[in-house]
């Protein structure tokens, strides 16, 4: 093996930096080549690239974002597409491609394998934590903390006014940062994918009333995942509101994912990073480098995106049940 290539891809996670770092050193150490592609996937395919050196990584590990850039790319979507970025990976002489990313990137890298006769590699780098084989993804502590940050600030207007607030989380198809967030901040009711099932406007106005007979007017905080109410947090404090539950609504947004990525994400992707690049080395292909128990270890790229792993279903149910009070 002589050179690799790496590529961010998906939303980005901070840490990502952090695992480019760790991985073109230890390129670097085993005389490896390391071509870092822009834009994801687009850049494989627009052969938009350019050689990483140590010098190009010094200082990054407490930058968030990714350097290299991060897009979806349609084309990969498509056969055509595969087809030409395999052929560019070959014309590079690419022995190996690292990818940085969640679930979607993974399958498409799964895809890339029908046409690409080199090794493939996965790392997770997504803020949702919703890729199976890993306990945490890169980028879902910082994003945890800056949640929960935003819900402690909202807390204090809440507690002034004696207000309700509904504060809305990423977290398209998992609850993982929702119940995470809802969870340490105290918050009275979590709303997320894993209780679809139980998601009924008059429950949900009903758990306020009862939290508020037990501690008459109080701040009440109700994290809510997106996507999980039809219109978002905004339309379901409009409904409460015809209910008599005077509520505001506050959507976090893109702040989750930006900012300093804090030590476990800084130590998460200098680990896996390295893992990657040493597990290439020994042969390893259509694998995603993970961390389970705190043991770097290797899972099968087809099945990340199983979704497997599950919350804290203790903590969820603890939550639910003595929240009122």
């Amino acid at each position: 093996m002589k050179r690799i290539g790496v590529l961010t891809s998906g939303g980005d996670a901070p840490g990502m930096n952090a695992c480019l770092r760790a991985l073109v050193l230890t390129a670097q150490a085993n005389k490896l080549e390391v071509f870092g592609f822009q834009h994801g996937f687009n850049g494989v395919i627009e052969l938009q690239y350019q050689t990483l050196l140590p010098y190009h990584v010094a200082g990054l590990i407490q930058n968030g974002g990714t350097v290299l850039k991060s897009a979806r790319c349609a084309a990969m979507h498509t056969e055509a597409g595969v087809k030409q970025a395999a052929a560019n990976l070959h014309e590079l002489k690419l022995d190996a491609l690292v990818v940085i990313g969640g679930d979607g990137s993974f399958r498409g890298t799964v895809e890339l394998a029908k046409f690409y006769q080199g090794q493939l590699i996965g790392i997770p780098g997504t803020i949702d934590n919703d890729v199976d084989g890993s306990d945490f993804t890169i980028g879902f502590a910082t994003a945890l903390d800056t949640a929960l940050d935003a819900i402690d600030k909202i807390r204090d207007t809440a507690d002034a006014f004696e207000r309700i607030f509904l504060v809305e989380v990423m977290g398209r198809h998992t609850g993982y940062l929702a119940v995470s967030a809802g969870i340490a901040a105290g918050a009275e009711q979590i709303i997320c994918p894993e209780l679809a099932s139980e998601l009924d406007l008059d429950k949900i106005a009903q758990h306020v009333e009862q939290a508020r007979k037990h501690r008459g007017n109080c701040s009440y905080i109700i994290v809510i995942a997106e996507t999980m109410y039809p219109g978002g947090a905004m339309a379901l404090a409009a409904d409460l509101e015809q209910r008599g539950i005077e509520c505001r609504a506050s959507i976090l947004g893109h702040i989750q994912r930006g900012g300093r990525p804090v030590g476990a994400d800084r130590i998460l992707g200098t680990k896996l990073g390295a893992y990657a690049v040493e597990q290439l080395l020994q042969g390893a292909h259509l694998v995603m480098a993970g961390e389970i128990n705190g043991q770097a270890g290797l899972y099968p790229l087809a099945l990340t995106g199983d979704k497997k792993k599950q919350v804290d279903r203790y903590l969820l149910r603890w939550q639910q049940q003595v929240a009122q009070y």
